[in-house]
């Protein structure tokens, strides 16, 4: 066993899809020298232990109409309030990620929008839906994104 308790080749397996998502298993079984059965079977354990979550598209915000990026950090308003503000704003689609931090933000978001209009209406509506004040900072570039974690 490996990182996080991984075999060797499911490190490779899961390293594999990590770069590629769409890689078939028979180019999968080729990169890390195992039959396409028993790579199949690799994958399928990986879903159901909850190390592979699952296969997405990464998408150009740009080309989607969803160009301005921001991290919105979250403070309570009464910090003896519950912490339940993940399900108050699970609801509001603009949010991509929600991270619970150390510090002094309880919860820091990325999002996506339109325009710095629609930015101004999506921190209203999390002030609203959460009582939490915010901080936000506007992404001007991305040099990268997205990374796929090493071993």
């Amino acid at each position: 066993m490996t990182a996080g308790g991984l075999e060797p080749l499911d490190q490779s397996i899961v390293q594999e899809l990590a770069a590629d998502g769409r890689r078939s298993f028979t180019d999968l079984a080729e990169r890390v020298g195992l039959s396409v059965s028993a790579v199949h079977q690799r994958v399928r354990r990986l879903e159901q232990r909850g190390v592979i979550l699952g296969y997405t598209a990464r998408l150009d915000g740009e080309q989607i109409g969803l160009p301005l990026t921001a991290l919105i950090s979250l403070t309570p308003n009464d910090p003896g309030a519950p912490d339940d503000y993940p399900q108050r704003i699970q609801h509001i689609k603009e949010i991509e990620s929600c991270y619970s931090v150390a510090g002094d933000e309880s919860y820091i978001l990325l999002v996506r929008v339109q325009s710095p209009l629609a930015l101004e209406d999506l921190l209203r509506r999390i002030r609203e839906a959460a009582k939490v004040s915010t901080r936000t900072t506007v992404v001007l570039s991305t040099p990268f994104e997205g990374r796929s974690p090493t071993f």
